[in-house]
């Protein structure tokens, strides 16, 4: 049996991160890991890398590439004649950058003397752990632990009476390989990964409804940057149906029958294809938690306190398989925490200033509280809203949709959320969860002089809007 200072089950972002930081720290460190590529071959990255946040962005870019040649181009003088799309060659490069950055990781790990063990994991007890490698032809290994990392992460959330078939009826991983682009998709979901997976392929061609079961859309999103994303989105030719709720599925030579209802009653929808996206949910099958006295919460999560740790003081989990956002940078963040509680540094994450992004276009972004939020809690706030109509670089990039808010104290001025949607503001975000990490008011974002012409200008515009002393509207 080896023995190890951390055994880390799962190498997406959180687990990953939280074996090179532990390595980093001295400690004797091994990932077990079970994932298997589309080459057939063990990689690490986990879902992120592998089939989620890195190949949608990746599809997403080249999408939005098309799109612009074919849409946009015209209006800065270029014109470009039989423009056509080879779906081939695109899912190749998306698949590309995915190997890219798996193989990065494999190569970090051999940096820092990081044992893979390409298996699946199973607790024996609290120090135990058993792995069945991947290849069928060797016996179990096994590890002892002074220290466990649980990072084994999300699946896809599977809609009652519509089961995957995974090449009609999928999911995420299934809707980044379609061999052609539908005619007709069907997204049942209008959050994150639906509207992001529905607008690569709506600018590819395909026309796209999504059914939304909530009457609200995005609901967890300002309601000011909502509307404005649902009226952009819908100009851009997205079918967003509110309070659509899907009953059933029959397939026909003639493709897809999904029936659903809403306020006016029972409705019918063909589809070429159907893509399920109604979130995810903690992924814990097989690990025998029970053997190592590991809870798991009604939802399916992982049970931990404010640092990570579970009931077993030595064995800790992170990023989706616990409480809080499914980020990928979320995950990140307590792995680091964790490796180095562990070594009895004061590793900390603030929750408060997780950014979130939505990777349409114009793009989604928000951290800390909305509108709706404070005003439930009956906390005073003043906003400021600045639209990039008004704002010089986006004139010049002809891209005029979306908006800044800045939520602020009404007494102490201190940010409170700041809500965008425009182009970039993927990047923008960040700026402002700086802000809030050092307690910044309003009035020091104002004061702060940012170059012009810049789209973080609306940042500032939206700040100075927040005191009543907007320049530009």
């Amino acid at each position: 049996m080896e023995k190890f200072d951390v055994v880390v089950i799962g190498a997406g972002p959180g687990g990953y991160v939280a074996a090179i930081r532990c390595a980093q720290l001295g400690l004797r460190t091994a990932v077990v890991e079970r994932w298997i590529n589309k080459q057939g071959e063990a990689a690490l990255g986990g879902t992120c890398l592998n089939v989620g946040c890195i190949p949608s962005k990746a599809l997403l870019e080249s999408s939005e590439q098309f799109h612009r040649v074919t849409h946009k181009l015209a209006g800065h003088g270029i014109h470009i004649e039989g423009a056509k799309l080879d779906l081939v060659t695109m899912l190749k490069r998306k698949d590309a950058v995915v190997r890219s950055l798996t193989g990065g990781v494999e190569t970090l790990f051999l940096k820092h003397k990081i044992t893979w063990f390409k298996g699946t994991a199973r607790m024996l007890d609290a120090h135990q752990v058993e792995v069945t490698p991947l290849d069928g032809t060797k016996k179990q290994e096994f590890l002892e632990a002074s220290h466990i990392i649980l990072a084994t992460g999300s699946v896809s959330a599977a809609y009652p009476n519509i089961p995957f078939d995974d090449k009609y009826i999928v999911d995420s991983t299934g809707a980044l390989d379609f061999p052609e682009v539908p005619k007709q998709l069907v997204v049942i979901g209008a959050g994150v990964i639906g509207l992001e997976l529905g607008s690569a392929w709506q600018r590819l061609g395909s026309d796209v409804v999504i059914l939304n079961r909530g009457s609200t859309f995005l609901s967890k999103v300002d309601q000011q940057i909502a509307r404005e994303a649902q009226r952009i989105l819908k100009g851009q030719g997205l079918d967003i149906r509110l309070g659509a709720k899907p009953t059933a599925v029959k397939a026909s030579k003639k493709g897809l029958q999904l029936t659903y209802t809403d306020a006016e009653g029972e409705k019918q929808l063909r589809a070429d294809r159907i893509l399920i996206a109604i979130g995810r949910k903690p992924q814990t099958e097989g690990l025998n938690l029970e053997a190592a006295g590991v809870a798991v919460d009604e939802q399916g999560f992982i049970s931990v306190d404010g640092q990570c740790r579970t009931a077993v003081p030595h064995i800790y989990a992170v990023g989706d398989v616990v409480r809080g956002p499914m980020l990928a940078h979320k995950a990140s963040e307590e792995g680091i925490a964790v490796a180095e509680r562990i070594v009895g540094q004061a590793g900390h994450v603030n929750y408060n200033t997780i950014p979130w992004v939505i990777y349409t276009w114009p793009e989604i972004a928000w951290v800390g509280k909305t509108t709706e939020e404070l005003q439930k809690e009956g906390r005073a706030f003043k906003a400021g809203v600045f639209p990039f109509m008004a704002n010089g670089r986006a004139h010049a990039m002809h891209e005029l949709g979306g908006m800044v808010k800045v939520i602020a104290d009404a007494q102490s001025d201190k940010i409170l959320g700041v809500h965008m949607i425009g182009p970039h503001v993927s990047e923008l975000i960040a700026e402002v969860v700086v802000a809030m990490e050092f307690d910044a008011s309003s009035e020091d974002l104002a004061r702060i002089v940012h170059a012009h012409p810049t789209l973080s200008e609306a940042i500032h515009e939206a700040a100075l809007a927040a005191d009543g002393r907007v320049i530009h509207i």
